[in-house]
């Protein structure tokens, strides 16, 4: 599939269309070259039920962010949407020019753990994605900030780090998912902790750590909870540090960890607050926000209550995605 990415194709709107626009839709779909490997087909079948609809998609191949910033940038005037085809940290690094550009944002998982699709319900399967941002449904995601740089999901350190560290590519392609639960048990090896002072909402507290995240949407590392109270709405961070734990003892609180369920155990602190302050004193810890490096501490975190409008399924009363099919 090779679309020029200096043209704009476009049909006109369906009539019979349900969606409601004051005005049509036009898009900018960028897309990693990485990430788009095996899905060229589905891609094309995609673009084409856009155009269905009446919307007016240029396709860019993008190699770098900077590339993909400078892209929205130049046709900010001529845009209404911008689709992403990647990961979460392809997706995390989009967040800056899209709140200054004022545009808003829709998605295809086309990375390896779509926390971001997964906290707005937005299927795996590219042809289901595909029928969500035709439906163009909008709906208010807040934003995280930790030391001026933007997040969707969650923002960590410690034990957290150590597991992107383990992470390679190789490793991401071939297992999937899967590699994150591998990089687990080799950071868990490394047996390292630090001491931090917290302060959240004016509230302080001290903590010795192995691992500790700041969320701001509802999953994160391949489908872990942050907070099982939790959404990417509700105007909050979700923090939670894990004390210096033995693999066994791990293993143990894996489950309660995996379903966002962490508070019930003694060995996790959980707090909820719209402003964050972490120091760890001499040591300066890492922090990786969205699975990609950011900054150090001391850190200042705060939440963006409903800052970028997101395409996401419609839900019912039910939480069950409401049908798409044209009326």
């Amino acid at each position: 599939m090779t679309p020029p990415s200096s043209t704009i194709e476009s049909t006109q709107q369906s009539p019979s269309t349900p969606i409601e626009r004051t005005q049509k839709t036009r898009a900018l779909l960028i897309v990693n070259p990485k990430s788009r490997q095996g899905a060229e087909a589905e891609l094309d079948l995609g673009l084409e039920r856009l155009k269905q609809v009446g919307m007016e998609v240029e396709y860019l191949i993008s190699h770098s962010p900077d590339e993909s910033c400078t892209a929205v940038k130049e046709r900010k005037a001529d845009l209404n949407l911008v689709i992403v085809g990647g990961g979460d940290g392809t997706l995390s690094s989009m967040i800056k020019t899209l709140l200054e550009c004022k545009l808003p944002l829709a998605i295809l998982p086309l990375g390896t753990a779509n926390d971001l699709a997964r906290s707005l319900c937005i299927p795996e399967e590219l042809e289901l994605a595909f029928e969500i941002i035709a439906a163009n449904h909008r709906q208010a995601v807040d934003v995280g900030e930790v030391n001026g740089h933007y997040f969707f999901n969650v923002a960590n350190m410690g034990l957290g780090v150590h597991v992107t560290e383990e992470l390679s590519s190789e490793d991401k392609k071939r297992w999937g998912v899967f590699s994150y639960a591998h990089a687990l048990i080799a950071a868990i090896m490394r047996h390292d902790q630090f001491h931090a002072r917290l302060t959240l909402n004016d509230k302080h507290y001290r903590v010795r750590s192995m691992h500790l995240a700041v969320g701001n949407g509802r999953y994160y590392g391949g489908g872990n909870v942050i907070n099982e109270n939790t959404h990417i709405d509700d105007g909050k961070l979700s923090l939670y540090s894990l004390r210096p734990l033995s693999t066994w003892e791990f293993i143990t609180l894996a489950p309660l960890l995996r379903n966002g369920q962490q508070s019930r155990d003694r060995r996790v602190f959980c707090a909820q607050a719209e402003a964050i302050d972490i120091d760890t004193g001499k040591r300066r810890l890492a922090i990786h926000a969205d699975g990609e490096p950011v900054c150090h501490t001391p850190a200042r975190f705060r939440v963006l209550p409903k800052a970028l409008e997101v395409v996401a399924p419609a839900i019912d009363e039910h939480n069950h995605i409401k049908d798409h099919a044209t009326e």
